[in-house]
């Protein structure tokens, strides 16, 4: 599986981050990570990660501005993208059509081509403006993945919250996490009450 994962700048950069580690410690994808500007500087605020650290956990790594890489194009094949977080700006600017990031760009391609496109807003309370554009790229295609995590998995840490809302990304790749083997489990699914 080749999935694009882009971290934005909204607070929450480590569900990319952990959406990374995930795939690279199960060795499932080829993973080509786009980091924007406001991200790298949230990464600093948020996390005590390096950038390299978080470069290191992807097979590939693009300048956001970077519109001569093969990602910008719709002839080279990718399963899809992942955009976590993704920020409100992001979001418009996908809404709109405008082009004016490499994330956007691999966005609008996944719409256009019908890849998996997978956005994990980042903001609360929503204005009707970001509402708005979350209903239209939900109509162009998108999966919109609010990074809401449930609770009937107990969650002991704040990672256990966030690896429910990377389990639930991964799965509309269809990528299966457990293996069937419980201890290999990002997140403990639901069981019905009896």
């Amino acid at each position: 599986m080749k999935l694009v994962v882009g971290i934005t700048g909204a607070s929450g950069v480590i569900y990319g981050i952990r959406l990374l580690e995930v795939l690279k410690e199960r060795n499932i994808a080829d993973t080509h990570l786009i980091v924007s500007e406001p991200a790298k500087k949230i990464i600093s605020i948020e996390t005590e990660y390096e950038l390299d650290e978080i470069y290191a956990l992807a097979s590939h790594v693009y300048d956001n501005s970077d519109f001569t890489t093969a990602l910008s194009s719709g002839s080279v094949r990718y399963d899809g993208a992942i955009i976590a977080p993704c920020s409100m700006k992001t979001l418009g600017s996908i809404a709109s059509g405008i082009s004016t990031t490499l994330v956007v760009r691999v966005a609008e391609i996944c719409l256009k081509e019908s890849r998996k496109l997978v956005i994990i807003p980042r903001e609360t309370p929503l204005s009707l403006i970001h509402l708005a554009n979350m209903v239209t790229v939900k109509k162009a295609g998108a999966i919109m993945l609010p990074a809401s995590p449930a609770y009937y998995h107990e969650p002991k840490t704040v990672l256990d919250m966030v690896d429910f809302i990377v389990a639930r990304a991964l799965d509309v790749f269809g990528i299966e996490l457990g293996a069937g083997k419980q201890e290999y489990d990002l997140i403990k699914r639901w069981k019905a009450i009896k």
